[in-house]
């Protein structure tokens, strides 16, 4: 292998997260929909949960849109945490390949990433990147719909760059809810 690395430094975690329930905003350009404070609730119950999983992404990978944004900040605040941030529009405006695009150069020597994005894109990824490989409970719960809140866990052997279709296996699929304080 190159430069004596061993396979167990190529190892990748992938994070596909669903934002958290908006606002339903007529009137309002869809950019810049707000979370519900149900979704505030559930957006911190994920944070709590990734903290609890000892998931801590080395980069987070944000669509720029307003409900993504306020989805991470909740993460945030339930006690996820990241050294880096960045918000890219093709999340946003991009189906599955322009996001797969994206987390292949974005990504880099990271070992994990977690994207912060929207449906449908969120589950058909999740689907195209594990191929129905991982665990049948994770699939099964994934099979109940990526509803809002939802974190879809990946592994990955492989660099960045590298990552295709059917290359991950989902070994988890987890759907946060909070609870009134």
């Amino acid at each position: 292998m190159l430069g004596g690395m061993s396979s167990a430094s190529r190892e990748k975690t992938l994070i596909l997260m669903r934002h958290a329930k908006a606002e339903e905003g007529p009137g309002k350009p869809d950019h810049d929909r707000e979370l519900a404070a149900r979704g505030r609730r559930d957006a911190k119950a994920a944070g709590k949960w990734l903290h609890a999983e000892g998931l801590v992404p080395d980069l987070v990978i944000c669509s720029t849109a307003h409900r993504t944004r306020q989805t991470w900040e909740e993460a945030c605040r339930g006690g996820a945490h990241t050294e880096f941030v960045e918000f890219r529009r093709s999340v946003y405006l991009g189906g599955s390949e322009q996001t797969l695009e994206t987390v292949r150069e974005d990504g880099g020597d990271t070992s994990t990433v977690l994207v912060v994005g929207h449906n449908p894109t969120m589950a058909q990824l999740t689907s195209l990147l594990t191929d129905g490989e991982g665990s049948r409970e994770a699939h099964e719960a994934l099979g109940q719909g990526f509803v809002t809140s939802g974190l879809a866990v990946l592994r990955y052997a492989g660099d960045w760059a590298d990552l295709d279709l059917g290359s991950c296996e989902l070994t988890r699929f987890h759907v946060s809810r909070g609870h009134d304080d």
